[in-house]
């Protein structure tokens, strides 16, 4: 399906079967898709400012430049997506798979990180300020190539200065 442009605000999508939809600059400001079938979508560019979800299958799935501020990303499922200068700033993050994921550039200004997977995911350049990544499985080279990590709390639950 071709929504690229679409208005969804508010809309509910739970639970649908969303795989390789264009949503390319749509608007889901605070939709609801919570365990939706998101698996190689186009959200490149999308506004899901504050929108739900949790346990999304976004696997392989395009949100380049997306605005994810303040979003439920709990429990998703993000390994492959690509994640290039996604606004991800406020996100609850929480136990998400990002493995092989690829977060250049990306904004995760006190983002929630903890027990997230982060294995093989690309951060270079990422802003980690204030962003909690306590028990997340990520490595210290990974955090390394990160722009800033200036008050995040790191996976062993220290505070980076």
């Amino acid at each position: 399906a071709n929504l690229t442009s679409a208005q969804l605000v508010g809309t509910n999508l739970i639970g649908a079967n969303l795989s390789k939809t264009n949503f390319s600059q749509a608007n889901l400001h605070q939709a609801s898709l919570h365990r939706a079938n998101l698996h190689e979508a186009n959200l490149r560019k999308a506004n899901l400012y504050e929108a739900n979800l949790h346990g999304v299958d976004l696997i392989g799935a395009d949100l380049r430049g997306a605005d994810l501020r303040e979003a439920n990303l709990s429990g998703a499922d993000l390994c492959w997506a690509k994640l290039t200068g996604t606004v991800l700033a406020r996100a609850n993050l929480i136990g998400s798979d990002l493995r092989d994921a690829n977060l250049r550039g990306a904004d995760l200004r006190d983002a929630g990180l903890q027990w997230a997977n982060l294995g093989g995911a690309n951060l270079h350049d990422v802003n980690l300020s204030g962003a909690n990544l306590s028990r997340a499985a990520v490595t210290d080279e990974q955090l390394t190539q990160a722009k800033s990590l200036t008050g995040a709390t790191l996976p062993d639950g220290t505070k980076h200065a």
